[in-house]
């Protein structure tokens, strides 16, 4: 199989299926058992892949680790609050049509990618600041069909994608450490639209892993809402993003997030309204594309910079 999807999935299928004949009295076919048989004994392999339908029949198909951390990070796996973003962004595709987009914290890269296939922006800029998580991301753009800009200059320089029909955006994968970037590096992205989507709550010693080593962080990737300490560095990005004025505006932002942790929550949105950043609730959007959980609650802010 060129795109093998985890053998927790191929149980599942297959389990299922097995069940759906049973359930009318038909007798499953052998081979269905023994493919089971096999998935029983196999070992579940560090990665996978994950393939997500589109409304318009095309996917997006992502290699993802098989371990919720991997490498110091949670960024290699798709959280809810990426899903639900996605959602919400291919029902609003006039929003990104013909704009440059500034993705904060891409992890495995759904969002972006399913925003490149439906919403026709002018380019995309996936972002992350840990390695594994950058080069899984530029094989996953590359898995997908896009082309990856080698630099800035040639985001901004490439010909033939300055409008809105343009057969597909210009791409590139950049390392953006949230304490670190400056005002110029963010602005020559030149970004109409900034989006970050955010999940889990992972602190090591709650989860049971043993003492942190030094430079580990409480999330990354897809979780930029629910370690306070990075709360802080997010509502700083912003900040500079706020600086980053393009035909004398600073880009619209949006940030998704589950809402895990109420208190977290409430730090963030105090923590906008110290920086002087203005935000609203998104109203519920209506489709549900993809698998998260049905009783998560989920919110994207709007937010003025």
């Amino acid at each position: 199989m060129k795109h093998p999807p985890s053998v927790k999935y191929a149980w599942s299928f297959l389990s299922e299926l097995i069940r759906k004949h049973e359930a009318i009295h038909t007798e499953p076919l052998d081979e269905l058992y023994e493919a089971l048989a096999e998935i029983l004994t196999a070992e579940e392999p560090i990665r996978c892949h994950r393939s997500y339908l589109l409304p318009s029949g095309d996917s997006v198909t992502l290699s993802e680790s098989t371990a919720i951390i991997s490498h110091g990070t949670t960024g290699l796996v798709t959280w809810n609050a990426a899903l639900y973003l996605a959602e919400w962004a291919t029902e609003n595709p006039a929003g990104f049509a013909n704009r440059t987009v500034l993705e904060l914290g891409s992890g495995a890269g759904l969002t972006g990618l399913a925003i490149c296939k439906m919403c026709q922006p002018r380019a995309y800029v996936f972002s992350d600041c840990h390695s594994h998580v950058l080069e899984q991301l530029q094989e996953n753009v590359l898995l997908n069909g896009l082309s990856l800009e080698p630099n800035v200059a040639a985001l901004a320089q490439h010909p033939g994608h300055d409008t809105a029909d343009a057969e597909s955006p210009r791409v590139m994968v950049a390392r953006v450490d949230w304490d670190i970037v400056t005002v110029p590096q963010l602005a020559a992205f030149q970004p109409d639209i900034v989006i970050a989507a955010g999940t889990a709550q992972l602190r090591p010693l709650e989860c049971g892993l043993p003492e942190a080593p030094p430079g580990f962080q409480c999330w990354e990737g897809d979780d930029v809402l629910y370690c306070p300490e990075t709360v802080l560095s997010l509502v700083g990005v912003l900040q500079k993003l706020s600086a980053c004025q393009k035909d004398q505006r600073a880009p619209d932002a949006y940030v998704a997030f589950t809402i895990r942790n109420p208190e977290t929550c409430q730090l963030f949105t105090t923590e906008l309204g110290r920086a002087g950043i203005p935000w609203e609730e998104v109203p519920r959007h209506d489709q549900k594309l993809f698998p998260y959980e049905e009783h998560s609650e989920m919110a994207i802010l709007k937010l003025m910079l």
